[in-house]
Order: structure tokens, then C-alpha cells, then sequence
């Protein structure tokens, strides 16, 4: 259950496609449910004609899918419903929330909907109340956690977990110009709008760079537009395909991942399987698979300061960037989605 259209790349998203393409391929019946409206104040819009009109728009044109940045398998099936009420949801040998929002509605299907459970990918306290995202996870749903992080906090709170931390696209991602032969001064990063994604900081960082190393070259990337006043030295290219992305970590030396908190960081994980050397925030979410100093630069959250430093001490010590390159591209190989589409299978299958 997705709490919105998938038209937009959304990492929180991908995941739930990711496991979608392994579990048609192990023999399972999956459909991903996509949601017009989530709350009561907005489902009453749909009595109001042209809320109905462009619902049942989007509808017919196929309007809800991922298509445009994500492949999903043939037999993946894709529904999109006015909102997530039981009224629309088929039987079920299993039902997933995947956010607090679809939780709320979860918690209240009936039998014949199947085991329910809730996919907690983040605390996400920037889209509800604190108080109304620790309610759901106290809903009678099965939990189950993407990050050690996640795991302790929802045992704070009294509740058991299953842990299964995500995979990646190996096929999509892959190292395509080696280390060694890349411009020591390019960098790339995740630039979004929201606060906690810590863009912010990392511009700041870079300006700072740009300051002592005037060869300095930046690629950015994102959904939104471009940051106001860009200059020209730093790129953006929003909504880039599958193929810009692997280009653009394959075309920089140093990726920089800047957030306050993650549940999961994809971006800096897809830069480490295509040999950047990655500077990070030392937050939970990216120690999933980081380790300072063994596979990446780590640097405290919201310090744009020691972002800069990170990223000018592997521009300025070619020896240090291209162990750090080497060791993130082999330890990041266990992550796989096989590996995470079993560990899915068998949760469903037992609680």
C-alpha cells in the first residue's frame, strides 16, 4: 500500500518496487496499491465533481505509475483507488503499510485481506505529528524495519520487529570508469528540498571547497527544480534518468550525502557500487553500510565545515580516495535484493 501516485523517484518507493519485481519472480501474486487521497478531510473531496473527474482521469491514462523512472516486472500489478479503504482492497494472503499514513488504514481490514504488516522505513515525524507516527507503530501490524537503528527505536516502544535490511540494483548501477582514471575534483550530490536531506550543508561545504580548489567541478540531481543562483560551475539535473544517475556517479570522484538522519541511504550506496569515494554524515541510516574510514569519510550532521574537510582531504590524497573507493565497491556487493526478497518471503510467510 503506497500512501501516493509512484509518478515522482521516490527512495522509500523504489524499495517497495524493488520487492515487488523479486517477490513476482519467486512465484508470488503482487499487486502494489496506489492511493488518490489518504485522509478523511480529503476523501470527502471526491463527492465534489471535478475531484472525481480528475481522479477517474488519472486513472484511465495510467497516470499513478512508476514507468517513467522505474522498471517494474510484467506480472508486478498496479492499482490505483480513490482511497485505501477495504472496500477496494482484494483478498489477500498478506498486506503491507508502508507508511504511517497507511497504517492507520491497514490496522482496520478485515481476515480475508491476510496477515497484516507495516514496512517502517524511516521515523517520519516530516509528513505527521511525532505523537500520531508513534501511534501506528502500536498498531496490531507486524513490523518490520529496514535499519538496526529502526529496530531499537520501535523496541523502545515496546514493540518486536523484523529486520531486513534493503538490497540494490547491481544490473543498474556498476562501475564504469575506473577510480583512478576520474578528475580528483568532481563531486556529486543528492540535492532536495526538504530539511533533513542536510542540502543546505552540503552547499555551503562545497562553496567553502570551491574557495581553495578553484578546478572544482559539481553535479547535482533531484526531483525539485534547480536551487536559485547556481553558479556555473555546479550542474543540476532534475528528474534524471536511470542511466544519467550511473553516469553521473561514474563521472565523479566523490560523492557527498549530506542528511541530518536516514532511515536507508540509496544515492551514496548506488555511488559506492559505481567507485565513487563517498564523504558521509555519521547519522544511523548510512551506517547501515558505512564504516568510517574503512569505506568512507564520516562527518558529524549539520556541519558543513567538516563536510568540506572530508571532501578536500580526498581530493587532496589520491591514495586515500581510491581505497576508500575500492573498499566501499566490495563491501557494498552483500546488499543484494535476493538476499533481502528471501528474508521478505519468509516474514510474510511465518507471522
Amino acid at each position: 500500500m503506497l500512501p501516493t501516485d509512484g509518478t515522482v523517484p521516490v527512495g522509500g518507493y523504489k524499495v517497495v518496487y524493488e520487492y515487488a519485481n523479486g517477490l513476482v519472480q519467486r512465484g508470488h501474486d503482487v499487486t502494489v496499491t496506489h492511493a488518490f487521497y489518504l485522509q478523511p478531510g480529503q476523501v470527502k473531496l471526491l463527492w465534489r465533481p471535478r475531484h472525481w473527474m480528475t481522479f477517474l482521469k488519472r486513472w484511465a491514462l495510467r497516470r499513478y505509475t512508476p514507468e517513467s523512472w522505474f522498471t517494474l516486472a510484467p506480472a508486478v500489478k498496479l492499482r490505483f483507488v480513490p482511497w485505501l479503504h477495504r472496500w477496494f482492497m482484494p483478498a489477500s494472503d498478506a498486506v503491507v503499510a508502508t507508511s504511517w499514513e497507511t497504517a492507520e488504514w491497514v490496522a482496520g481490514y478485515a481476515p480475508r485481506h491476510g496477515r497484516r504488516f507495516y514496512l517502517i522505513q524511516h521515523f517520519e515525524d516530516w509528513s505527521g505529528d511525532r505523537d500520531q507516527v508513534l501511534r501506528t507503530w502500536h498498531l496490531p501490524l507486524h513490523k518490520i524495519v529496514i535499519s538496526r537503528w529502526l529496530e531499537a527505536l520501535v523496541a523502545q516502544h515496546g514493540e518486536p520487529s523484523s529486520y531486513i535490511t534493503n538490497g540494490l540494483d547491481f544490473k543498474a548501477f556498476g562501475m564504469d570508469v575506473a577510480p583512478q582514471d576520474r578528475d580528483p575534483h568532481t563531486v556529486a550530490m543528492l540535492y532536495h528540498q526538504s530539511a533533513w536531506k542536510g542540502s543546505r550543508y552540503g552547499l555551503e561545504a562545497l562553496m567553502q571547497v570551491r574557495a581553495q580548489c578553484p578546478t572544482l567541478k559539481v553535479t547535482l540531481f533531484g526531483v525539485g527544480p534547480a536551487p536559485a543562483d547556481l553558479p556555473d560551475w555546479i550542474s543540476y539535473h532534475q528528474l534524471p534518468s536511470q542511466r544519467l544517475l550511473r553516469e553521473i556517479y561514474n563521472q565523479s570522484a566523490i560523492f557527498l550525502a549530506p542528511s541530518l538522519t536516514e532511515g536507508w541511504g540509496l544515492p551514496p550506496a548506488e555511488a559506492m557500487i559505481c567507485g565513487a569515494a563517498v564523504v558521509l554524515t555519521d547519522v544511523d541510516g548510512h551506517r547501515e553500510f558505512a564504516q568510517a574510514d574503512v569505506n568512507a569519510l564520516m562527518c558529524p550532521p549539520a556541519n558543513a565545515d567538516a563536510l568540506a574537510q572530508g571532501v578536500l582531504a580526498l581530493m587532496s590524497d589520491p591514495s586515500l580516495r581510491l581505497r576508500l573507493a575500492q573498499a566501499a565497491s566490495v563491501s557494498i556487493q552483500s546488499f543484494t535484493w535476493s538476499r533481502a526478497c528471501q528474508a521478505m518471503e519468509r516474514t510474510l510467510a511465518t507471522n
